[in-house]
């Protein structure tokens, strides 16, 4: 009986975590990391395997930090809706001071892990923590700029990759943060609009005009316009003076990464012109896939040209 207790107990308690540090969108984040990781090396034989396991476990602690720091101070928040209502710290599974010691460990150890890759990969994580807690958590109930703030830290993981690889911000390095900075907003507003009851109840504002109309869904479209011209600056570099810069597309990959734009596209004027909640799920789960394909179409094109 209490090895059967005992294993409940362990097994709540690893679920526990899982949702406190929200592992689906950790793992996710990291891959975007890895991502960057492979596009900073030189070649396949500067690879490391220590460096890589170390942003991977780094990169799920920031990450996870960030989470549960969010989850202690919108606990009361996170009890009116019905998606986080059952979050651990909302729920009272997890107190408010365990959950801060879980925060802070995970700051801790993400922090010295990535300092032991390079100081700079160090700071830009902590710098992704700072803005997530301390600025867009609080500016969720306040405006819808908040979105803008939190596309920040959204976009640092990507970039943290090269600088991890590379120890140096660079163009290249602020290339992959541009894209990533404008795939926030599609993505990010078509989640505000098929959720926007049930973020009413907790007073947060995340869509730009506040309301699920065509502002909102004409901005969406802007926004993607912008992140497809954000993720072919690498393959325009070359025509525009940019030469010698080791973020390079070639004119296939370039094509492909256009259409999954134009796929992407589609869909935000899907939203625009029925506006409702499965239009909106729609780009979101296809914005999910466009990120993550133009990552793999970036990494393939580096190692196969």
């Amino acid at each position: 009986m209490n090895t059967i207790q005992n294993s409940f107990t362990a097994k709540s308690l690893y679920i526990d975590f899982k949702e406190i540090t929200k592992a689906g969108l950790s793992i996710s984040v990291v891959f975007s990391s890895i991502a960057g990781y492979f596009l900073g090396i030189l070649d396949i034989s500067s690879f490391s395997w220590i460096t890589l396991f170390m942003l991977a476990v780094g990169g799920y602690c920031m990450v996870g930090a960030s989470n549960a720091f969010n989850q202690i101070i919108e606990k009361d928040l996170d009890k009116l809706m019905d998606r986080t209502k059952n979050r651990p710290i909302a729920a009272g599974r997890i107190s408010v001071n365990t959950g801060f010691i879980i925060a802070s460990a995970l700051t801790l150890l993400g922090l010295i892990i990535l300092y032991n890759i390079n100081p700079k990969t160090a700071m830009f994580g902590a710098v992704s923590i700072f803005l997530y807690t301390s600025i867009y958590t609080p500016l969720k109930t306040v405006t819808p700029l908040s979105v803008f703030v939190g596309a920040i830290p959204g976009a640092i993981p990507f970039m943290l990759g090269w600088v991890a690889a590379t120890d140096e911000f660079s163009l290249e390095a602020g290339t992959l943060f541009l894209i990533q900075f404008f795939w926030q907003f599609p993505h990010f507003w078509a989640i505000g609009w098929f959720l926007f009851d049930d973020y009413k109840k907790a007073g947060f504002f995340m869509l730009p005009t506040g309301k699920k109309d065509k502002g909102t869904a004409l901005q969406t479209i802007l926004y993607t316009i912008w992140l497809i011209i954000a993720s072919l600056l690498p393959a325009i570099f070359p025509y525009i003076g940019i030469v010698g810069s080791r973020l390079y597309l070639s004119p296939i990959s370039a094509i492909i990464v256009f259409l999954l734009g134009i796929w992407m596209l589609y869909y935000a004027f899907e939203l625009y012109k029925k506006r409702d909640s499965k239009a909106a799920r729609k780009l979101m789960l296809v914005s999910v896939s466009y990120i993550t394909l133009l990552q793999l179409v970036y990494i393939a094109d580096k190692f196969l040209r």
